[in-house]
């Protein structure tokens, strides 16, 4: 047997064998991309299915980002997969709140998730905001709240954490927002898919 050990050819070779078995099947402009990199991440050809575009999200994510949009996380390993040289060179930045001391004090004082106070802290920033969760459906509902309450207007929410315990119920909150939104709908997701679909996005401006 030849195996293939170059990393560009394997990465090549993996999303040739992505477009085969996804023959057939069209997307909307734009989206394509997106699915065939979480797919390439995960192994996981349900995610054809199971991911949600609201109408001109990955539009107006595009334009976010070449705008040099800050994309906040809600884990740092959603924060270490996303290819903040790129990032940089679109004039945005790459934030996680997570360890911060602040907001592990106020999270602890008010008995609440620390993914929510991040996403909180996140109102603070200046310009356009993509969020990016991948773990926590609590930062979903905080966002949610956060939108209903005017205290936050973000360009786009990828919202795909995996789990059990409120993370359907906590998508189909942004699905059925007016936020533009990609969701991965149902209990799959996870910090690399969120970092994913950010590069995915950031690859697609052609850096």
């Amino acid at each position: 047997m030849t195996y293939i050990l170059k990393p560009a050819e394997i990465e090549k070779r993996s999303f040739e064998i992505i477009s085969e078995h996804l023959s057939g099947r069209s997307f909307k402009p734009g989206e394509e991309d997106i699915i065939k990199r979480v797919i390439h991440t995960s192994a996981d050809f349900e995610y054809a299915d199971s991911l949600v575009f609201s109408d001109g999200a990955v539009q107006k994510a595009l334009g976010a980002l070449s705008r040099g949009a800050v994309i906040v996380t809600d884990t740092n390993m959603a924060f270490a997969g996303i290819n903040k040289r790129v990032v940089a060179e679109l004039g945005g930045e790459v934030k996680c709140f997570m360890s911060d001391k602040d907001v592990a004090r106020q999270a602890k004082e008010r008995g609440v998730t620390r993914a929510m106070v991040s996403m909180e802290k996140a109102c603070g920033i200046e310009g356009e905001l993509i969020l990016a969760v991948g773990n926590a459906p609590t930062a979903l509902i905080r966002i949610h709240e956060l939108v209903c309450e005017g205290r936050l207007r973000p360009a786009v929410v990828i919202g795909v954490p995996v789990g059990f315990v409120n993370v359907a119920e906590a998508k189909e909150l942004i699905i059925s927002s007016s936020v533009p939104h990609i969701v991965s709908r149902g209990n799959k997701g996870g910090s690399n898919i969120a970092a994913a679909i950010v590069n995915a996005l950031i690859y697609r401006l052609g850096r």
